[in-house]
Parts: C-alpha cells; structure tokens; sequence
C-alpha cells in the first residue's frame, strides 16, 4: 500500500483552478466566531423575549443541543469526512471535503469548515429541527447546536497551531495528532474522545 501524503509545513496548497473558488476555499480561523455568535445570539434572544421561555428550559435544550452537535460531529467525520469513494468524481470530492486536510495537517487557512459550506449544513440542521422538535424549542437547541459546532472548529484549529500545558488538553490534542499521524481510521472525535469510547473507535494500544 502506498505511503500517505503529509507536509509538516503550514503551507496552502490550490486545489481549485478557479482563483474566486480557490480563495473561497481558505479563512481565517477566527471567521466563524463572526459568522455564527450572531446566529447563537439571534436564537436565544427569541428563546428568551419572543417566546419568553424558561431560563431552565433554555439551559437544559441548549446543552441537549450542544450534545447532539458532538455525536454529529462524531458521525460527520466518520461516515462522511472519512467515506472512501470508488469513482474518480467522488474521490476528488473527498480530497475537497477532507483529504485536503490529512494531506496539509498544518495549513492554517484550511482549519475551519469554509462558511459556504457551514452555512447550508446549518440551515438542513435548523430545518431538520424545526420539523422534529417544533418551532419553539429549535430556538435554544439550535443555538447550543451552534455553539458546540464553534467549540469544534475553533478547538480543530487550537489542537494544530496550539502549545498546550496542561494535561486535559495535551490529552486531546495526542488523540488527534495520533488520527492524522499514525491511525485515521480511529479516534474520529475532535472536540470529544467520548464518541470514540462508546463506539470503540479509539486507538489499538501497542
């Protein structure tokens, strides 16, 4: 089996021809603290003044949103990030979506899911909810949704350009290294190990 690509380098590879498509493909990893604050904002504002919920109420679905956003995650990666096409359409697909990043580990303007495709995957989420939990209580879940979301895209980045001390985050930060460096078919949590304790997916000891 052939050797997998990585560079150690921070370096931004194109991987568009199109300059505007290219360039939409690179950002600043602080772009969705100010794309998506508004949004968690916006919902708990109607959580709290329009449909005048309680504050227990709201904490209890915000942190059942959260929660549901870190099995998502889990399942994203896994399934989707980590789906091994057999066509050649759906591989350079794949290389888009995620190989890109396995091949760049340390491309630092490649870190964070790109707004063009957070935000439609927000929106099928919202809706989704919208349908299942009813219009109401979309507010605060939805929100806290978002919020696990921004934990995970800005601890993605932290967990690649971050010097960590202490022994929680240096713990989590060896979990993905060790995804990208040695096993990525394992250890598909990024914000969480704990998807990968119940689905036993973490790493064979050796």
């Amino acid at each position: 089996m052939a050797k997998q690509f990585i560079s150690n380098k921070d370096e931004s590879v194109r991987i568009f021809k199109n300059d505007f498509f290219d360039k939409c493909s690179r950002y600043h990893f602080l772009v969705p603290v100010f794309v998506f604050i508004p949004v968690i904002l916006f919902f708990l504002y109607l959580s709290f003044f329009t449909f005048n919920l309680s504050l227990l109420r709201i904490i209890g679905l915000f942190i059942c949103g959260v929660f549901t956003w870190s099995l998502s995650e889990y399942f994203l990666h896994r399934f989707i990030f980590h789906y091994q096409p057999k066509t050649d359409f759906g591989k350079r697909l794949h290389f888009l979506i995620h190989g890109v990043h396995h091949d760049y580990p340390s491309d630092s303007k490649r870190l964070i899911m790109p707004p063009p495709l957070s935000v439609p995957l927000a929106l099928i989420f919202y809706f989704i909810f919208y349908f299942t939990v009813g219009k109401v209580s979309t507010c605060p879940f939805f929100a806290g949704f978002i919020a696990g979301y921004l934990i995970y895209d800005e601890m993605h980045y932290a967990l690649h350009h971050f010097n960590f001390k202490s022994k929680f985050w240096l713990s989590i930060k060896n979990h993905h290294m060790i995804h990208h460096f040695k096993d990525s078919q394992n250890g598909f949590g990024v914000s969480t190990t704990f998807w990968d304790h119940v689905f036993r997916t973490l790493f064979k000891k050796d």
